[in-house]
């Protein structure tokens, strides 16, 4: 018997929550003008640390579903994916199916890191009666899932996925596998993350990963560039609704795009550096296309994980090399403009593909000058480039060895 054909899976909702803005055309116009929201933390924590800077969410947005009193009870992670998930939400004209073929799935690296940190320095300086009863509830990383459910009133799976820096890609390509296996009839996919507190930055600066160029926040993240130092954190919230093709027809509702193919590996390797080949990253990059039934040749440009750090740049562009050939493709790193989202990378970058597949524009690599010898890139930087029509391709790799792509087309 011949399998069943899988359905196509259409985007039809974007939501975000970024430094670079609280709406998808406010985040958009900024990633493409290439400029860096990094900025000086003042934090009196930070005085003494080798870090202080980062990519903050300011000034967040009312949301009618979420009373400002539930909102403060949240850790700022649930609270920006649930704003994001909202957005998303409603973008896609507010879809309610039936009950129980609703999913919702998030992907999230720590969870509720700022009240873990608070909740842990109260129990240091006034004792165990001081900490919150909240704080399980408050912390666990599936708080987002269970808020944007509650929210929505939406019974089906609420999943959580954690592949460090590849979670929120995770969560998106397992959220196409609940379309296509008709587990779902609509999931809302995505990530979020709050990182900026001082014990985390405090480690990535012990471990060397994060840029110490605290004297420029400005221009501290460089992806691919001969100058990079590390990366700089960011923090934030992407989510996508996605739906089959034909649901989405019925609903009269047109598509952003096609989430074509999805492919993910671990490197077995390192708990903290990629295979300096690129090996795994390699045969998730292959995976995906196999997956949307293209090739390389396909691909218009590449929104790559570009971290700004000095081993993984080169084990991507390693990859990138191996499967696209020297100089092959367009490739951009948002990170240079937002930071590093952590476990909400995955998802705020693959809405930056759609935008730049849709409008035949790839955002420059901010900060990026000269592309280190020997990486062979054709890295986007300057300004804005615009490009062929064609699919697009997304890169999340996280610590641990995980490596997850996404492939967007056009309808």
């Amino acid at each position: 018997m011949a399998p069943h054909p899988r359905p196509p899976i259409a985007v039809t909702g974007l939501g975000v929550l970024s430094p670079a803005g609280h709406t998808v055309p406010e985040f958009w116009h900024t990633v493409t003008s290439g400029h860096s929201t990094a900025t000086a933390l003042h934090d009196p924590d930070l005085a003494r640390h080798k870090v202080r800077l980062g990519c903050r969410v300011n000034d967040l947005p009312h949301d009618d579903c979420l009373p400002a009193k539930d909102a403060r009870r949240l850790d700022p992670f649930a609270h920006y994916g649930t704003l994001a998930a909202l957005a998303a939400h409603r973008d896609a004209g507010s879809p309610h199916p039936e009950p129980g073929r609703a999913a919702i799935v998030v992907g999230n690296a720590v969870g509720g890191r700022t009240t873990s940190d608070r909740e842990s320095a109260l129990y240091t300086t006034h004792g165990p009666l001081r900490v919150s009863p909240l704080m399980p509830l408050v912390t666990m990383p599936n708080a987002a899932a269970a808020q944007i459910a509650m929210r929505l009133n939406w019974s089906g799976p609420a999943l959580t996925i954690a592949t460090t820096c590849a979670s929120s890609a995770d969560a998106i390509g397992h959220a196409a596998l609940l379309l296509q296996t008709h587990r779902a009839d609509v999931v809302i996919a995505g990530g979020c993350e709050a990182t900026l507190t001082p014990v985390t930055l405090a480690a990535f600066g012990n471990l060397g990963a994060h840029s110490q160029r605290n004297h420029d926040p400005a221009h501290a993240s460089r992806p691919f560039d001969t100058h990079r130092d590390g990366f700089v954190m960011g923090e934030g919230a992407g989510f996508l609704v996605l739906e089959r093709l034909d649901d989405a027809r019925a609903r009269h509702r047109t598509p952003y795009a096609l989430l074509a193919g999805h492919g993910s590996s671990s490197d077995a390797y390192h708990l903290a550096n990629p295979r300096p080949d690129g090996a795994g990253a390699v045969t998730a990059m292959r995976a995906a296309l196999a997956d949307a039934g293209l090739t390389s040749a396909d691909i218009a440009h590449v929104n790559a994980h570009g971290t700004s750090t000095v081993h993984n740049d080169r084990a991507e562009a390693a990859a990138l090399r191996t499967v696209f050939g020297p100089h092959g493709v367009p490739v951009t790193s948002t990170k240079g403009v937002i930071g590093h989202l952590i476990g909400a990378a995955g998802a705020v970058e693959l809405i930056a593909a759609v935008q730049a597949m849709n409008s035949r524009l790839v955002p420059p690599t901010a900060n990026h000058e000269k592309t280190e010898e020997g990486l062979d890139l054709d890295v986007v930087h300057g300004a804005a480039r615009p490009i062929r029509a064609g699919a697009a391709l997304s890169n999340s790799f996280g610590f641990g060895g995980h490596n997850s792509t996404l492939v967007v087309t056009p309808l």
